[in-house]
């Protein structure tokens, strides 16, 4: 049994279905909750939480069980902010795999691997240590979307390229990743989340 304040996971994140790989990794402490871990992928991937969202462990579903009630699903939804990473701190030599979907339209699906480390004396985690380009952005239509949506983006003889780049806005860039932009984002994150979701809806 692991007590959670020595613990640190190292989170290897990406999306699937995107080319180059877009992706994360972060070191999270142990006693950190999934929603808050939804809060970190929100803030890293500049995800802005527009959309519903779950993890699937183990083929169980955690998320915010106040929107389980749609037909959307069949599953019971377990609240995320009751489950902490070291829970399921029994990692082997394998990592732990789970999944964590958002935006159920879109479903942008992404794979988390887990493993343990060995804890820094003062560092402050969260933190992202590594990654590599921008995630898409919303509403984009799915993977295949932004393969379409990077054709036009790109490609100045396109139809569409001066709506897909004034739809994405100015500052978009598809390789851009600032490592200090985004721990200043989580670290903003995690501080507005208060332990849980930082919205919630209230029926």
């Amino acid at each position: 049994m692991f007590a959670p304040d020595d613990i640190i996971i190292q989170a290897d994140i990406h999306i699937v279905d995107i080319q180059p790989v877009i992706s994360r990794r972060f070191e999270l402490p142990g006693n950190l909750n999934l929603a808050q871990l939804h809060e970190v992928i929100q803030a890293s991937f500049e995800w802005t939480d527009s959309h519903l969202h779950q993890f699937d462990i183990g083929g169980l579903t955690y998320g915010a069980p106040e929107f389980d009630e749609g037909d959307w699903s069949d599953r019971r939804t377990f609240e995320a902010s009751d489950v902490r990473l070291c829970d399921f701190a029994t990692y082997g030599p394998a990592p732990l795999i789970i999944f964590y979907e958002y935006d159920f339209g879109d479903s942008w699906m992404h794979v988390i691997e887990l493993t343990l480390k060995a804890k820094e004396p003062g560092v402050k985690y969260p933190r992202c240590v590594a990654g590599s380009r921008r995630a898409p952005p919303e509403d984009v239509g799915g993977p295949s979307g932004y393969f379409d949506f990077l054709e036009a983006w790109h490609d100045t003889r396109h139809q569409d390229h001066k709506d897909m780049r004034r739809w994405a806005g100015r500052t978009f860039n598809p390789e851009r990743f600032n490592l200090d932009v985004n721990n200043k984002a989580i670290a903003k994150a995690i501080r507005h989340s208060k332990g849980s979701y930082r919205f919630r809806f209230e029926p």
